[in-house]
């Protein structure tokens, strides 16, 4: 079968398209033939190990361990292992399998059964691929650090990229007055996301403005994380998703001393691969309440060129891969 494989750390150049072996599945995973993946900003920092510290955190110190490419995946299960009780072949599924070395950006993959679910039954694959680990880190974000509730000023910096647009859309469905932050040109897809107020990063500063929000979720952009805290109302929560090494840095290392003061919590979020959270996704967009974003679409052979794009900063939602068909 043909995978994407990188055998050395470095720019997407390093990324190949390659015949491989077919994975089996082990018992407790099933065997899926991928119709599409979808690429974030977490496959990015595997592939350059930047920050350095990726290299530290079982991914390899010199070279990659794990050389396939990939983790968000929608496709239909073709084998389960022994002990998988909840699938059956001829399944359309949807998930996540970064960390076991049988990487999205294939033909085939194996995922274990507890980090799949049923695809949503009005999405396309190539729009199930778009959800899971985006999807999945806004609705922890939103919902288990900012603790969203009805009627709250919640503010997504970086609303336009991957998790930023699941972010717009869950706090609203959460009942959340949502203000997103995003580039110029940007307004339209905001405000149809459900937007309450948009702001122009390069225009206005929302941290040297007098509004305070009850929650910032920031994905992307930089201010100092004291900024962060100054828009804040008075028992308001930052939560830092993404962004510069030095904002994920500050967030880290700032944020609990920094929220011993004053009632306000400062913090970071790695987003936890939950089955259960996919089904509340899943329920989420069969509800309507949510829908994924696709910016651009690349067949498995131009991975690299979409990887590129992706790291240029200008996505204005998922990039997808697409590897075979099936809508």
């Amino acid at each position: 079968m043909k995978a994407i494989v990188y055998t050395r750390y470095g720019p997407p150049d390093v990324l190949q398209l390659i015949d491989v072996e077919k994975p089996v599945p082990k018992d407790d995973e099933i065997l899926v033939k991928i119709h599409a993946a979808a690429l974030n900003a977490y496959d990015w920092h595997l592939m350059r190990a930047k920050p350095a510290l990726v290299r530290f955190m079982g991914q390899g110190l010199f070279k990659p361990k794990r050389p396939r490419f990939g983790a968000d995946f929608a496709g239909q299960v073709v084998a389960i292992g022994r002990g998988v009780q909840q699938f059956k072949p001829g399944d359309d599924v949807f998930g996540d399998m970064p960390g076991r070395g049988s990487g999205s950006c294939a033909e085939f993959g194996c995922v274990r059964e507890d980090a799949a679910a049923l695809k949503p039954a009005n999405l396309s694959f190539e729009q199930a691929a778009a959800v899971p680990m985006a999807a999945l880190t806004a609705l922890q974000g939103l919902r288990d650090k900012c603790m969203v509730r009805a009627g709250q000023k919640v503010l997504i910096q970086g609303a336009s990229g991957g998790v930023g647009i699941f972010a717009v859309q869950i706090a609203k469905a959460f009942g959340a007055e949502v203000t997103a932050v995003c580039g110029p040109g940007k307004e339209a897809i905001m405000r149809a996301l459900g937007a309450d107020h948009v702001i122009d990063y390069t225009r206005r500063d929302f941290t040297r403005a007098s509004e305070r929000y009850d929650a910032i979720f920031a994905v992307n952009g930089f201010h100092p994380i004291s900024a962060y805290k100054r828009a804040l109302a008075p028992r308001g929560v930052y939560v830092m998703a993404g962004g510069t090494p030095r904002q994920m840095s500050q967030a880290m290392l700032w944020g609990r001393p920094m929220s011993l003061f004053r009632g306000k919590k400062l913090g970071g979020i790695a987003a936890k691969l939950r089955q259960q959270d996919f089904i509340v996704l899943k329920e989420l967009i069969e509800a309507g309440k949510i829908k994924p974003v696709i910016d651009r679409r690349y067949p498995l052979s131009e991975t690299a060129e979409a990887i590129r794009y992706l790291e240029a900063g200008h996505a204005r939602g998922k990039v997808v891969i697409t590897i075979a068909d099936g809508g």
